[in-house]
């Protein structure tokens, strides 16, 4: 990793089965609102940190991959279901989804891509009212409610 011995970012599945740590900043980190990327996240968009694999590295578990194009393969948590990369076939960089990551907040977009396929409604999100969870559900609901997701540190 990084010359102290520390990722720049760590991250993994819901579950906890699949981790990851990055030992560089991303190349770049992009949406995409391509169809393929909608399917493949569940999502109107996806959003990815584009890495070099030689600064990259699965650090427990490995992912599943499938083979979504002639050109990529997409991983994920066999366990859980998340998705975590898209890879072109043997290229020299890996795109890790951006939510994957334990702080998400640190990657910020600088561009999108596969628009033609961007749903409209999309550009006006921000406008929308918005509430936190606990405003959603209320405190008592909150308090009954047990996760079971990995916690965003290892």
């Amino acid at each position: 990793m990084t010359e102290a011995g520390k990722p720049v970012l760590t991250g993994g599945c819901q579950c906890g089965a699949v981790r990851f740590a990055i030992s560089a900043t991303p190349n770049k980190v992009s949406i995409c609102h391509c169809r393929m990327c909608q399917k493949a996240s569940g999502a109107p968009f996806a959003s990815f940190a584009d890495i070099n694999r030689t600064d990259f590295a699965w650090t427990k578990g490995q992912p599943s991959f499938f083979r979504s194009s002639t050109i990529a393969d997409r991983g994920y948590c066999a366990a859980c279901g998340t998705p975590l990369s898209f890879g072109r076939i043997n290229g020299d960089r890996i795109e890790i989804m951006t939510g994957a990551f334990d702080r998400p907040d640190r990657l910020v977009p600088t561009r999108q891509y596969g628009t033609e396929s961007r749903l409209g409604w999309v550009v006006g999100i921000s406008n929308l009212p918005s509430q936190t969870t606990q405003q959603n559900y209320g405190p008592e609901k909150m308090a009954t409610i047990v996760s079971h997701q990995h916690p965003d540190h290892d």
